[in-house]
């Protein structure tokens, strides 16, 4: 099995202003539920949705001061499975600054804390710049599909 910790370096960054938390109420969800939906459009999510979605897996809401700049999920390992699966979203305006590293370097820390072994991501494949930060943060593609009755590529990566 992979060996979940990285050779890499210390992917924290410094912006004192960046604020990184659960979404607690809906406001906070509603936030969360905007950067999913700006980076990921054909799958849009409700509030509902959202709200399933934190009950089930670990959300994370990221501002700089008061700006939203991104969210993260990370659905734990099912039943016996030892993957997880981590997830980093930054809004377009906010990418290449570290904020979607400094998103991706808390998931991983969460999903060895729920026991992963293996680590999973998903991107949409018309999503450049989502591949090119999973492949530089050691993802390897291993499967693409489409979902029943939809005609969007979705590529899924493990941490190699």
């Amino acid at each position: 099995m992979p060996d979940l910790r990285s050779d890499k370096p210390d992917l924290r960054i410094d912006k004192p202003d960046l604020r990184i938390e659960k979404p607690l109420d809906d406001a906070a969800l509603a936030d969360w539920r905007r950067v999913h939906n700006t980076v990921v459009p054909p799958h849009p999510l409700s509030l509902a949705d959202a709200r399933d979605r934190s009950v089930r897996h670990v959300l994370e809401v990221a501002y700089l001061g008061e700006e939203l700049v991104g969210c993260s999920t990370v659905r734990p390992p099912a039943d016996d499975s030892r993957t997880a699966t981590v997830i980093a979203r930054v809004l377009p305006d906010h990418r290449r600054q570290g904020f979607g590293a400094e998103l991706y370097r808390r998931g991983l820390e969460r999903a060895r804390e729920l026991g992963a072994e293996v680590v999973e991501t998903v991107v949409l494949a018309d999503n450049g710049d989502g591949i090119r930060f999973a492949e530089r943060h050691g993802f390897v593609e291993f499967d693409r599909y489409t979902l029943e009755g939809r005609s969007e590529v979705w590529i899924d990566l493990r941490l190699g």
